[in-house]
């Protein structure tokens, strides 16, 4: 982005009283933030949803001031910015009505060709949810997904820290500025994140902190990602926040459930009673709702030496399940479980540990088939 373009763009962004949907609709309208800025009033007065306390005090010039700070800022401190009209802008963030005209980014993030789910849950994570949020990574290594949180307390550094162990991106969505860092107890993880990923934010090095900040930038961990997982919550909670965000953008949600009383547990539940989340009682349920595949694992082994070691290789139940997809062919994972007589849930473990030694393949449409 060229820094004309930045300037008129972060002075847009900072008039009160324009939000993001607003700024877009301007954009839109004029061609740039250089040609809002230099349109006549009487004429933006004319653009649908657009009136004299929206405009308010546009045209003052410290915006532009502001700007102009807010850019030696981004150079001295070597940050990319991401514009909303940008092919290195996220894509699935630009697909949300609300998502930040501008993303300030820090680290080494790439997106490109990348599954990327959320984990978000409770700041006062219990043992049992460590031990989830731990096996949930770990079981999702082998599709290598983007792993993005808020860097705050609890399951949020959870997350990041096992996508850290098993050298996976993750990703800190924070809710201020790239000047500080907020708990400061995580800045010691910092350096690490950046080197194999790094922090979005939407907030400028001279936005006051407050706690309505996290609220907000709950939308862009919710935006970037296909999926939305929650670990543990309370019966209110910002992770229920991000989940409803999630799925107004029409986006898959987990929720882990737990006893009926356990105060941690309830906000899970309740997504999942009002039917907001599936339930993810198995770390496994996330590839297969989500019809992840392992593409390059079947080039791990050819056919040919599958079959010479194939009972080697193979345990008693995926022997049963080789069997019955070598006989009947294509078949969906219920189906493969019913005539196998066995539950979905160690279907899905069988399936994917066979996936591994590139035995089977998945399909569109959640089939799997013999290679």
């Amino acid at each position: 982005m060229e820094e004309n373009d930045l300037l008129y763009t972060l002075a847009l962004q900072h008039v009160p009283n324009i939000g993001d949907i607003t700024a877009k609709k301007l954009i839109s309208h004029c061609g740039s933030a250089e040609a809002v800025l230099k349109e006549k009033k009487q004429n933006l007065l004319k653009i649908g949803g657009i009136g004299g306390i929206i405009l308010g005090d546009l045209f003052e010039a410290y915006h532009l001031k502001e700007a102009e700070k807010e850019i030696k800022f981004i150079k001295q401190n070597k940050l990319k910015v991401l514009y909303f009209k940008d092919e290195s802008y996220p894509e699935k963030l630009k697909h949300c009505i609300d998502g930040p005209i501008l993303l300030f980014e820090s680290g080494h993030i790439n997106l490109k060709q990348q599954h990327i789910i959320s984990i978000v849950g409770a700041r006062k994570i219990t043992t049992n949810g460590i031990t989830f949020c731990e096996n949930l990574v770990e079981a999702l290594t082998p599709y290598n997904p983007i792993i993005v949180s808020g860097f705050a307390y609890g399951t949020d550094i959870t997350a990041h820290k096992a996508a850290l162990k098993h050298n996976l991106q993750t990703i800190g969505c924070l809710a201020h500025g790239l000047h500080t860092i907020y708990p400061k107890v995580h800045k010691k993880y910092m350096i690490d994140v950046e080197k194999n990923g790094g922090f979005f934010t939407d907030f400028w090095s001279s936005d006051a902190f407050n706690k309505n900040n996290f609220l907000k930038r709950n939308r862009i961990i919710a935006g970037l990602s296909e999926a939305t997982i929650v670990i543990e919550s309370a019966e209110k909670g910002g992770s229920l926040v991000t989940a409803d965000i999630a799925n107004s953008y029409n986006r898959d949600v987990f929720a882990v459930p737990g006893r009926t009383t356990d105060s941690q547990s309830v906000g899970c539940n309740n997504l999942i009673k009002h039917q907001k989340a599936h339930m993810l009682s198995n770390p496994l349920d996330v590839p297969y709702i989500l019809n992840w595949q392992l593409d390059t694992l079947a080039s791990l082994t050819t056919k040919k030496n599958i079959q010479k070691q194939l009972f080697v290789e193979l345990d008693t139940t995926e022997k049963k399940i080789y069997n019955y997809l070598k006989e009947n062919e294509k078949q969906l994972l219920d189906v493969i479980a019913i005539n196998c007589d066995m539950p979905i849930f160690k279907v899905v473990s069988i399936l994917l540990n066979m996936e591994l030694k590139g035995i089977i393949r998945p399909l569109p449409g959640k089939l799997f088939e013999v290679v």
